[in-house]
């Protein structure tokens, strides 16, 4: 049994928090050029210009690439010869969360539903823990915003609507979206376990490189013809009209009942902020 102390998954997931809301990835960086140069209208361009220069700015002053530095999210991969010492593992990544919000001056975002009120150094974080083999911790972190979070949607489509059924859904929700997700967006898209389940699959697609062929030459199929569809509806960089609305679309696909055909939509934007690292 492999023994990893508290604090080392605390200074982890603080730097994780602090640099994901710092510097762009890397894929996203060469999305944001492809896409400029195939650009034509000039106010397109010119939002690119603007993204890149975002980017560049926040990597020179430390600042954070958005105002939105977004509720803390969390997928972990637990080995089974892994024992956490001092704390258990998720008190360990909430005080990372307080750590990096607060050393980074990161906004906290995180809220009580009704009343409002800010909790103050947002947390907790939303956790998601799957076992493993091996004596590894994979941590993977997205800072998740706002704007982007509420143009998702979950619904259960009929056995019978199929693939046709899941284009229509998604090209619409991203139509009705519009300027509001901060486009060019990343779609991540789960198709099938359960009602619950489906979005699970949806944001963890997000983490996925925007490089990154699907294993699947099938969904990777699926993915390329809905990221053209989504395209042809010309909303473009921040909803001024172009040829990019979307960098990139994920889907993570599971079994399901066969009664059902559930789905969620996860909307990124453009400033997919994640990071990954293994203990």
């Amino acid at each position: 049994m492999r023994e990893i102390p508290a604090q080392q998954i605390i200074d982890t997931v603080a730097d994780m928090c602090i640099k994901a809301n710092r510097y762009l990835p890397a894929d996203v960086k060469r999305a944001f050029d492809a896409c400029a140069a195939a650009e034509d209208l000039p106010a397109a361009k010119e939002v690119f210009r603007q993204l890149k220069e975002n980017y560049e700015l926040a990597e020179e002053t430390g600042l954070p690439l958005c105002q939105d530095t977004g509720l803390a999210v969390f997928f972990v991969d637990v080995g089974d010869d892994v024992r956490v010492t001092g704390m258990n593992l998720r008190e360990a990544i909430n005080e990372g969360v307080r750590k990096g919000y607060k050393d980074g001056f990161l906004r906290k975002s995180s809220c009580d539903p009704m009343t409002r009120k800010n909790v103050g150094d947002n947390t907790p974080a939303i956790v998601h823990f799957d076992m493993v083999p091996g004596d590894k911790l994979k941590i993977s972190f997205m800072a998740k915003g706002g704007g982007s979070e509420n143009m998702s949607r979950v619904t259960m489509l009929a056995p019978a609507q199929g693939w046709e059924g899941i284009k229509k859904f998604v090209i619409q929700r991203l139509a009705e979206a519009g300027p509001n997700p901060c486009p060019p967006t990343i779609l991540g898209i789960g198709v099938g376990g359960t009602f619950d389940y489906a979005p699970i699959l949806a944001k963890k697609a997000l983490m996925r490189s925007l490089d990154a062929l699907h294993p699947d030459p099938k969904i990777a199929a699926m993915e390329q013809e809905l990221l053209t569809a989504v395209n042809k509806l010309g909303i473009g960089p921040m909803g001024l009209g172009g040829k990019t609305t979307c960098l990139g679309v994920k889907i993570e696909m599971r079994p399901c009942h066969l009664a059902s055909l559930p789905l969620a939509v996860n909307v990124q934007c453009h400033s997919s902020r994640h990071q990954e690292v293994e203990i």
